[in-house]
């Protein structure tokens, strides 16, 4: 794999220069996509349409277009020079990096039950993104990001670390109450109760955003920073939209449940 980055770039310093580059290419897609979601929601699930294309099965869907950000990584801290690999500081931040991608690419997408198929253009979409982002992230860690020896026990990390776990854990139980409401032969949707549901509506979003944002912290780059912003703009809004749901949904849907952060928003 060293020989096709030889051929895309001239010099380590060059290729650098394009992953800070997709970074902060990466925050003005957020923007963006921030202005997209104030009047159309994200088309996959209970906000698919037709108008984005053919549907695909939804497992399929999750798993094609998620496994890029697990396999472009990994051949690139296998069969690249990956300069960086040996400092605990950046093993930690892959090993975050992996745990994510694992359970989202190789995990999740066979535990899902029913659900409703994924427009083509979504699924297009997700499916670059997860190659985009999973080569930024990953290079930049493997082969460029430098941290003092004494890095893993800064506050930065450490709380960034923390946040990453907290985070984690959340979106995986939430995930599994998801996964749960409906017994073998029920259809429809159900208010979630249980975990963090108790207190937002996006239990699920909520884990991830609190997860990437441990990730930015403990990273401390712009290309961290810069995905940890845009799932924040994706998610957040996802959060909301869902809310409104369930609202107009169900009449005894919780009036104390917030939509996002717990008490607060």
């Amino acid at each position: 794999m060293d020989s096709i980055l030889l051929k895309l770039f001239a010099s380590d310093t060059e290729e650098l220069y394009v992953l800070d580059c997709l970074a902060y290419f990466m925050i003005f897609m957020a923007a963006c996509t921030f202005i997209t979601l104030l009047f159309e929601n994200v088309p996959y699930g209970r906000y698919a349409t037709s108008r984005y294309g053919f549907p695909v099965n939804v497992k399929f869907a999750w798993f094609v277009q998620e496994l890029p950000a697990f396999l472009v990584p990994l051949c690139l801290v296998l069969w690249t020079s990956a300069a960086k690999t040996t400092h605990l500081p950046n093993q930690l931040l892959l090993v975050m990096y992996f745990c994510h991608y694992v359970q989202r690419s190789l995990i999740y997408p066979f535990l899902i039950r029913g659900g409703k198929s994924t427009p083509f253009a979504s699924f297009a979409l997700a499916f670059v993104f997860c190659i985009y982002n999973g080569y930024m992230q990953v290079r930049y860690l493997s082969h460029y990001a430098e941290y003092s020896a004494d890095w893993v026990t800064s506050p930065c990390f450490i709380t960034g670390s923390a946040l990453w776990l907290v985070g984690w854990l959340v979106n995986v139980h939430s995930d599994h109450i998801l996964r749960n409401l409906r017994k073998p032969g029920e259809t429809g949707y159900k208010i979630p109760t249980g975990g963090l549901f108790e207190y937002v509506s996006g239990a699920n979003f909520f884990g991830e955003i609190t997860e990437w944002a441990g990730f930015a912290l403990a990273a401390h780059s712009v290309h961290s920073a810069s995905f940890s912003i845009f799932t924040l703009i994706v998610l957040a809004s996802r959060a909301f939209a869902h809310h409104r749901w369930y609202l107009q949904k169900f009449e005894d849907y919780p009036k104390s449940r917030k939509a996002l952060i717990p008490f607060v928003l």
